[in-house]
Parts: C-alpha cells; structure tokens; sequence
C-alpha cells in the first residue's frame, strides 16, 4: 500500500477532483458548442476539465513528495468567504453587481488575519469593480444589472 507523504496535497487533490467530477457531471446536460460560438457548457467543461487535472496531480504529489500534514481549519475563515458567496449572489439581482462585488470583496477580504482597509485597499477596491463592470456587463454582455432594483 502506498504511503501518503503528503497530506495537504492529497486532500486538495481529492477537494479538486469531486469538484471536477460534479461539474463535469452537472454540464453535460448542456451543449458544448465551438471555440467560436461557445455554448452554456463550454466554460463548466473545461474549468471542470482543469480541476480533474488538477486533482490528479496534486493527489500524485501527495502520494510522491514530502509534505505538510493538514492542520486545523480556519472556520472563520471558510465560513466568511461561504459568506460572501452567498451575499453576492443574494445582492446581485437585488441591489446590483457593484454593491454585490463590494459586498463579495469585504467579506472575503475579511477572512484574511493581515487584511487593513486603508486608502490603497479601498482604490484598488473601486478599479476592480469598474474593471467587472466594465469587462463582464459592457465587454462580454452578460446580463447582470449595474444598480439593482433596490435602488431604483
């Protein structure tokens, strides 16, 4: 039987794996399309195809390198940026994808031990949510509400 050196490598890997795995599975059911006219499966399918591969590798390493063994989990941390998924897809119909991405950065960044809100954080905060705004809604067309109807 082999010996697991690595833990945190092998537990990623297994992480990555059943996430593939279950995006794989789930966009199946929708079609694939072409690199040119890419249908509602092409993106799940190959973002699932990566993490497969990345599971499988990370699992090898954990199984042929020396690594850390896991140590305690940071609920906090898991739980906030649960959290802030949770919050931008609650608020983006609602109240709009600039308050949902502020709502998704606050809280994610909150997870973080070294996170300081000063005036650096806050004007890189602004230039990735018009950076969003501007790529996804203006660029790439998908259709999300700037200002949601709360503010309406």
């Amino acid at each position: 039987m082999t010996q697991i050196r690595g833990q945190k490598d092998l537990g990623i890997g297994v992480i990555y794996l059943a996430l593939g795995l279950a995006g794989f599975i789930i966009a199946r059911d929708y079609s694939f399309g072409t690199s040119g006219r890419m249908g509602p499966g092409y993106f799940p399918t190959i973002i699932s195809g990566l993490l497969i591969l990345f599971g499988i590798i990370a699992m090898l390493r954990g199984l042929m390198r020396e690594g850390q063994p896991i140590g305690s989990l940071n609920w906090k941390g898991m739980a906030l940026i649960t959290l802030s998924v949770c919050a931008f897809g609650y608020l983006l119909e609602t109240a709009g994808v600039i308050v949902a991405l502020l709502a998704l950065i606050l809280i994610s960044a909150a997870a973080s031990e070294r996170f300081r809100f000063e005036l650096r954080a806050a004007l890189g905060l602004v230039a990735f949510i018009i950076v969003c705004a501007v790529v996804f809604i203006k660029g790439l067309g998908v259709p999300m509400p700037l200002i949601g109807e709360w503010f309406k």
